[in-house]
């Protein structure tokens, strides 16, 4: 399974044109849903050189998931429409944050002037009265349990009520520090204030990488060590209907040496701590995803569960050798083709054959 992401923001910030930049169709509306997904697969240009040396029968990359909602509004809406937009990325593994970093009367927004400090601060407050609800529910369900002494539901309760504290206080529950325990309390809320977020700062034009915007947004990544990158929406959006070669010199005549959608998986990938492994061979090439610290029998699971299972060992060539010497028989021959144990942790562009009983 790949990459799952939501994307949020506020009204016209942008957030659907960054949608159709990074999955390269041309979304314009929500066709009455209150959703659009799309699964797409992830470009790996190392992915890409595997196939050329194997020359497979198929190339199978790994995918995102990407779920747009419609922008949140700074006006109160009784219906409860806000959390029930969220409801649509509770299951998501990070939130994307689309912040208006541009200046441009002619393009409406929610507020007259443009301040990412205050839009991230506004669409927080409405993840953290979404939150509320459901650690509400939530204490108010085990509510039974703590009447009749239940050890684990007060436990539970006690954890569950912390972390509504802080919300309560405007801490987002990401900036909490919450303990193993604490996680393994609120982990069926699927809290989306708890959430790694990932924010992309939507420019009009290249020059503006740098205008006051893009670095007040900036100062609030660094103060939370989390990812950003920057992208010039409306011109990426028109880019990424290109056939691949002209995408590639108009990303040039920018600056820019890869797409969005790269950026934005990469930045993803780091925030997340993930790495991409390969399998290969005449039948199939596959790019895997695992957790960077993985043990070896847990990655080879997510090839198969028999692997992880019955496994035995772990051949590994990385792929700059394999680049570099042409061949698996020239890697061998080097004496760069290892031979791993169950404590191998796996790396990125690790190239793997797993041996199992079955």
């Amino acid at each position: 399974m790949g990459l799952s992401c939501g994307l949020i923001g506020l009204a016209s910030c942008g957030k659907t044109v960054i949608f159709n930049a990074v999955t390269a169709t041309r979304v314009s509306s929500y066709g009455g849903s209150e959703m659009n997904r799309l699964v797409i697969n992830v470009p790996d240009r190392r992915l890409e050189r595997l196939a050329q040396i194997y020359h497979p029968r198929k190339v199978v990359p790994t995918t995102l998931e990407i779920v747009d909602i419609p922008g949140l509004t700074v006006r109160p809406q009784a219906d409860g429409h806000g959390f029930r937009l969220l409801g649509h990325v509770k299951n998501v593994e990070a939130l994307l944050h689309i912040i208006r970093c541009f200046e441009d009367g002619n393009v409406p927004f929610e507020y007259e002037t443009v301040d990412p400090v205050r839009d991230v601060d506004t669409v927080d407050l409405e993840l953290m009265a979404a939150d509320s609800v459901t650690l509400e529910n939530k204490i108010n369900r085990l509510a039974k349990k703590l009447r009749a002494g239940d050890k684990d539901a007060i436990r539970e309760a006690a954890d569950c009520e912390k972390v509504l504290s802080g919300i309560q206080q405007g801490i987002p529950a990401r900036k909490h520090n919450l303990d193993a325990r604490e996680l393994a309390s609120v982990r069926d809320c699927n809290l989306v204030s708890l959430k790694p977020v990932l924010y992309v700062g939507n420019i009009k034009s290249t020059q503006d990488t740098a205008n006051k915007h893009v670095t007040a947004l900036r100062r609030i990544a660094d103060a939370e060590h989390t990812e950003m990158i920057v992208v010039c929406g409306r011109d990426e959006a028109d880019i990424s209907q290109l056939e691949p070669d002209e995408r590639e010199d108009f990303l040039r005549e920018l600056g820019m040496g890869e797409s969005s959608m790269e950026r934005l998986v990469h930045a993803a990938y780091r925030m997340l701590g993930l790495v991409t492994f390969f399998t290969t061979g005449e039948d199939e090439v596959r790019a895997w995803t695992c957790r960077r610290g993985d043990k070896a029998p847990v990655a080879a699971g997510k090839i198969h569960s028999d692997m992880q299972k019955g496994f035995v060992r772990m051949e590994v060539i990385s792929y700059e050798d394999l680049i570099e010497l042409g061949s698996e028989a020239a890697v061998a021959k080097a004496g760069r083709l290892r031979v791993e144990s169950r404590e191998y942790e796996v790396q990125d562009g690790d190239i793997v054959c797993v041996l199992f009983n079955k």
